[in-house]
């Protein structure tokens, strides 16, 4: 099972930026704990970080075909990102959004992530544990897929 994290904007400065909001973890400690966790439960993992809306775009269209699932904290761009919503339903795949703070509790312009409706779940509010919730909602949703594929494949 591979799975790719694609991180959106200004992640990169975590631990450095608003701290109170987003906590004291680098944003390669997050990327560490989560390579961890994955290898332990068999799964491959690959990082991407971009502030640039085109390159995310592009990254999630080079999943299609290479990855099983992708984990996304679009941040920012959640609220703003008809392009991304667009691409993450064009590869057709499993998708877990995930928030590091919890944006219903944000400014208003926040609390609307247009990216969720290509999402198959979102995680919101749990700081960096977010992204091990949705290594295991990606791995049980990956699973549940291959399951019933494998079922119908032996039922023809």
């Amino acid at each position: 099972m591979k799975i790719a994290v694609i991180q959106g904007p200004n992640l990169n400065m975590l631990g450095i930026r608003e701290q109170h909001i987003y906590g004291p973890m680098s944003l390669e400690q997050i990327h560490d704990q989560l390579k961890s966790a994955a290898a332990q439960n068999g799964v491959e993992v690959e990082f991407f970080q971009s502030n640039l809306e085109g390159e995310i775009v592009d990254r999630i269209q080079e999943c299609l075909g290479t990855v099983d699932g992708i984990m996304i904290n679009p941040a920012a761009y959640s609220h703003t990102s008809i392009a991304i919503k667009d691409a993450l339903s064009a590869v057709a795949m499993p998708v877990v959004e995930v928030h590091i703070s919890n944006i219903y509790k944000r400014e208003e312009f926040r609390q609307k992530s247009i990216t969720a409706g290509a999402s198959t779940g979102v995680i919101s509010g749990f700081g960096p544990f977010g992204y091990h919730m949705g290594l295991i909602a990606l791995m049980q949703i990956i699973t549940e897929i291959k399951a019933v594929s494998q079922a119908q494949q032996s039922a023809e």
